[in-house]
């Protein structure tokens, strides 16, 4: 093992699922900064992350992992480079049943470029809009001429978490020592 703890970051839109993936996956109860939504014309959910969500997962070989989540409104960015500093990755969560989930998905894309190049995608909410194809996700990235590791995931599976985050400190070691 090249490092002993690692920092992941989650982005997306509000009501993407950031929260209760990080919730799923904590071995400690979740740090949280949920406040009232007064931004329904965004999305409908009660309450939203203002600030912070924090938890904590240990890998099966010992590493530990603490899970940052960001607010999800872009009225927040400027929290995005001080919660992402020193993060070995991001994971990017895009509502599929958002009106314009590509436009989301190039937004935070840029958004979270801009602190690592050790980015996941979980697309979720698959099952509130199964009639638009996925395919679009992978035909925008090719497009862009990326290839981020790309999951369709439930947030709240704890299995379905792991393998983004899995996917990021799999994808550093490899890089580490390859370099």
């Amino acid at each position: 093992m090249i490092l002993h703890e690692y920092k992941i970051v989650f982005g997306g839109a509000m009501g993407a699922g950031k929260t209760a993936a990080i919730q799923a996956l904590s071995d400690i109860p979740v740090l949280s900064t949920e406040a009232l939504n007064t931004d329904v014309t965004s999305h409908e959910k009660m309450l939203t992350t203002v600030g912070i969500d924090y938890g904590e997962i240990t890998l099966d070989d010992g590493v530990k992992v603490g899970l940052y989540g960001t607010p999800g409104q872009d009225r927040f960015d400027f929290m995005w480079s001080i919660i992402s500093k020193g993060a070995i990755g991001a994971i990017i969560l895009i509502d599929h049943s958002n009106d314009n989930p590509l436009q989301a998905l190039e937004f935070y894309e840029n958004a979270f470029k801009e602190y690592t190049d050790n980015i996941a995608i979980g697309i979720t909410h698959i099952d509130a809009m199964p009639e638009r194809p996925t395919t679009m996700y992978r035909e925008w990235l090719d497009k862009i001429g990326k290839n981020y590791p790309l999951f369709y995931v439930d947030a709240r599976e704890d299995k379905d978490v792991l393998l983004l985050v899995d996917t990021l400190v799999t994808s550093l070691e490899v890089t580490l020592q390859n370099g």
